[in-house]
């Protein structure tokens, strides 16, 4: 063949090559053979800057919703879900009946498998929260369903709950992340220890985990409820917030969160990425370890109170951005008490208080916060209110793992935290945070031990009728008030800044970041 021919040919084969790659299912509009849509490559992958990485994979021994966020409803589904209205709905569970004070029985979807193609069944149900409450594994999270007595398999898809006593919450804890369902082999595979290569029902299947580096997850395309929009999900650990946010600016990521009220402005006003903000269920606060002098005195708690002028906390730190907050509990969660007062500014009264206890002349304190721009203003300004009083504030910043080390281990004094409520219900927020059964990494991390409020808790769970599990937690938060457990700072507002071709996203008031929905332009 001459040199022309040759020629000739590469030009046709080029010119076919071209017009076959136009009609590939590259294309974001073409259809895949099961009517799929297909996105390309750039398009079909979401980036997430996050401040922080997960501290496991495994619903059963993480402790923050900063790690349920990237497996809850993504990875694991529970027997019940939540709608945009943070309403009870069915998901791996059809249907639910409470068939005594004691029994709750669940009718199990049929079409459902693990990401490995494993079997849904009751089988699956009954070993994710054998293990949950096996003491041998030692899961923290294993108290939020200490009443479950036993988990039993009437049938292969349908399974019954059964209770030591009543417990109203159940189906509140059951949608959250405690009550993702586990692959039993999974379970067995790795015994007693965390999993670390998650294999649930969800709409996105796990890839890989490079710790403080990235979490990839992947679309499920067997997936038997509504599939994810994007194909490929990338969480990657970007603790400087200012890169975090261009990374949004320039296209790098689609999330960055969380955001910081000093970036509000920049991320308005930028071409190219907006804010997005939602009500919480939980609370941000100062708390003491109430079991370390000086704050086992409730005078001392409370001569902070009174010094600490919390108005102008919530204007001059965080731009109004969050509600007024009077206790543990947002406004939007069941049992929150509208009637609590927070302690009044009131500096004469903060002095008497410290004499009375033996601090005439002052004390020195120590004030423990993670490395986020508003806790480290807020512990700044509370520096210098305290020194208005003769105390003297000495503060400590620690990267977010650390800190929750720190205060789980309760090497701490004084601290500012928030909570999260995972559930809507003041039992996840009471038991967690207040009763002395939890004190640790279960969440009371204050260490504070009142049997009254352990029993007005205990009974708020037995109890059937709304209004008064509402009084016994109203009875319950009057009491932690008086004794200055915490210092409400504000209800928590759900921030992020997104690109402006993202579409869907939503942070739950629970926290947990939503992006099932999410479709990029």
């Amino acid at each position: 063949m001459n040199k022309v021919h040759k020629r000739r040919l590469g030009i046709v084969l080029l010119m076919l090559l071209l017009f076959l790659a136009g009609c590939s299912t590259g294309d974001k509009n073409a259809s895949t053979e099961k009517g799929e849509v297909k996105a390309s490559d750039a398009e079909d992958t979401l980036i997430v800057a996050r401040l922080s990485d997960a501290e496991s994979l495994d619903h059963q021994f993480m402790s923050t919703i900063n790690a349920a966020s990237i497996t809850h409803g993504k990875i694991y589904e529970g027997l019940v879900g939540r709608d945009k209205n943070a309403e009870l709905q069915p998901l791996l569970a059809e249907s639910w009946e409470q068939l005594e004070d004691t029994v709750w029985e669940f009718k199990l979807r049929q079409d459902v498998k693990f990401h490995d193609g494993t079997e849904f069944t009751a089988e699956a149900v009954k070993a994710t929260f054998d293990r949950l409450l096996d003491p041998e594994v030692g899961s923290p999270r294993a108290g939020v369903l200490a009443m479950v007595e036993e988990v039993k398999i009437v049938e292969e898809h349908t399974v019954q709950f059964h209770l030591t006593e009543p417990y109203s919450p159940l189906l509140s804890i059951l949608a959250s992340h405690e009550g993702g369902i586990l692959n039993p082999k999974s379970i067995e595979e790795y015994s007693g220890e965390a999993i670390r290569e998650p294999n649930g029902t969800g709409p996105f299947t796990f890839e890989s985990w490079t710790p403080g580096k990235e979490i990839i997850l992947n679309r499920n395309e067997e997936y038997w409820g509504t599939p994810a929009k994007v194909g490929r999900v990338e969480f990657k650990v970007i603790p400087e917030e200012t890169t975090r946010t261009s990374m949004v600016e320039t296209g790098e990521a689609h999330i960055a969160e969380p955001l910081s009220i000093a970036q509000f402005d920049a991320v308005n006003a930028s071409q190219n990425s907006e804010v997005y903000q939602s009500e919480g269920f939980g609370t941000e606060y100062i708390t003491f370890n109430v079991s370390k002098e000086p704050f086992n005195d409730v005078r001392v708690r409370k001569a902070i109170a009174h010094a600490i002028e919390m108005d102008a906390i919530r204007k001059g730190v965080y731009n109004n951005v969050g509600g007024e907050a009077n206790s543990l509990l947002g406004s939007k969660v069941f049992g929150y008490h509208d009637g609590l007062e927070p302690y009044e500014y009131n500096l004469a009264e903060a002095k008497r208080l410290l004499s009375e206890a033996g601090y005439a002349d002052g004390l020195e304190i120590k004030l423990t916060t993670m490395d986020n721009k508003e806790r480290i203003n807020l512990a700044e300004v509370v520096q210098s209110q305290l020194k208005g009083i003769g105390i003297k504030v000495n503060i400590e910043v620690m990267e977010y793992g650390t800190f929750v080390d720190t205060t789980h281990s309760g090497n701490t004094e004084m601290f500012i935290i928030s909570w999260r409520n995972a559930t809507g219900d003041a039992d996840y927020n009471q038991y967690n945070l207040m009763h002395s059964n939890s004190q640790g990494a279960n969440g009371n991390t204050s260490f504070y031990d009142n049997p009254e409020v352990d029993q007005l808790i205990e009974e708020a769970r037995v109890e059937a009728d709304s209004d008064k599990r509402v009084e016994l937690y109203a009875k319950a938060q009057e009491i932690q008030m008086d004794e200055v457990i915490y210092i409400p700072v504000r209800v928590i507002e759900n921030v992020a800044a997104i690109s402006k071709d993202v579409s869907g996203f939503e942070i739950s008031p629970s926290g947990y970041l939503e992006i099932n929905n999410v479709s990029i332009k």
